[in-house]
């Protein structure tokens, strides 16, 4: 039986495509919600999961830190997919035919030259893949999809445009999620360590704990805050650096900084990705 790796979206969605860059020989397996995918691999119904964390356009992806250190998972790879737009509609169906387009909020944001220089009205839908899907079920020659071409594949949409997105270098990066941890050395292009803290009520807290980081030369990659149980008081951090755990440099750095917190859990170590 073949291994599954689970994701949020209809079949066709970005992370999909992710699914299949980033592990071909696995089952992609289609989840309503965030919590589902990570609950699949949690019940092993899935063997991994694939969760969007960042678009280079957009920035974070809404929630999905405040879920990771709850899901029970453990961050073993990154992916990151170029997010190249299609405009997809019936077969037989050419572009002055199409008066409107339907995609998710996000992606008709990231469309809108195209949009405005073909006329074309925004329709907006639940997610990319899902409007492709609705096209192609509701039969309107008038309505096209903006969405990847996988989704055109899937439903039996033509190509009308292709490479539509204004901006070229929109990409996303997705994190691979599992049961088990893995902290082996492995890749060609170093390793990421990733982890959530919070720290201490003392001033100038935060200072104090990423100093750990400059004086040992970690490098410190991404550092972000979000709030915890709503609370304008309880801030949680999420950190990516650069090195592993094992590495003394890394050692002493996190060593430091467990002096100025009050939780600190590392959520994975793994190779860094070579679009990186």
């Amino acid at each position: 039986m073949s291994q599954k790796i689970a994701f949020q979206g209809e079949p066709g969605a970005y992370s999909h495509e992710a699914c299949r860059e980033a592990r071909p020989d696995m089952e992609p397996l289609p989840c309503r919600t965030f919590e589902d995918a990570i609950e699949a691999v949690r019940s092993g119904e899935a063997d991994l999961a694939m969760l969007p964390v960042e678009n280079s356009t957009y920035g974070r992806v809404a929630d999905i830190h405040s879920m990771l250190p709850q899901s029970g998972l453990h961050i073993i790879d990154e992916a990151f997919v170029r997010v190249r737009i299609a405009l997809m509609a019936l077969p037989g169906t050419q572009l002055a035919d199409i008066t409107h387009a339907m995609s998710h909020t996000v992606l008709l944001g990231q469309c809108k030259t195209f949009l405005k220089d073909n006329g074309l009205q925004r329709i907006t839908g639940a997610d990319t893949a899902g409007s492709a899907k609705h096209v192609a079920e509701e039969g309107n020659p008038k309505i096209a999809a903006l969405a990847a071409e996988l989704a055109g594949e899937i439903y039996g949409l033509d190509v009308l445009a292709r490479d539509i997105e204004d901006n070229k270098h929109n990409t996303t990066r997705f994190l691979i999620m599992s049961r088990e941890a893995d902290r082996t050395r492995r890749g060609a292009n170093g390793m990421i360590t990733s982890f959530v803290f919070q720290v201490r009520n003392i001033p100038a807290a935060l200072y104090k704990a990423m100093g750990g980081f400059a004086t040992n030369g970690v490098n410190m990659t991404k550092l972000e805050s979000y709030m915890v149980d709503g609370s304008f008081t309880a801030t949680q951090f999420y950190a990516d650096i650069q090195g592993h755990p094992d590495d003394a440099n890394v050692k002493l750095a996190l060593d430091e900084l467990g002096y100025f917190t009050t939780e600190l859990e590392i959520l994975g170590v793994y190779p860094a990705a070579k679009p990186r």
